[in-house]
């Protein structure tokens, strides 16, 4: 199995950490694997507490500028 390693900001993690709770609340009972996968992929994630400690709208004062 391939792996890749993702550097993402903080705003970044958090956002992409929201969007897969959302994917993995939106499947249902037959797309089973689909849901491990997306299970699998947020566990890699720091814990909920850290995740909720992030503020967006402090972490986008904070951007880089875009390359």
């Amino acid at each position: 199995m391939d792996t890749f390693h993702l550097e993402l900001t903080p705003a970044q993690m958090k956002i992409t950490h929201s969007a897969l709770r959302s994917m993995l609340d939106d499947f249902g009972h037959e797309e089973r694997e689909v849901g491990r996968l997306i299970r699998d992929a947020l566990a890699r994630f720091p814990d909920a507490d850290t995740i909720a400690a992030i503020v967006l709208s402090s972490e986008l004062g904070r951007r880089p500028s875009a390359a």
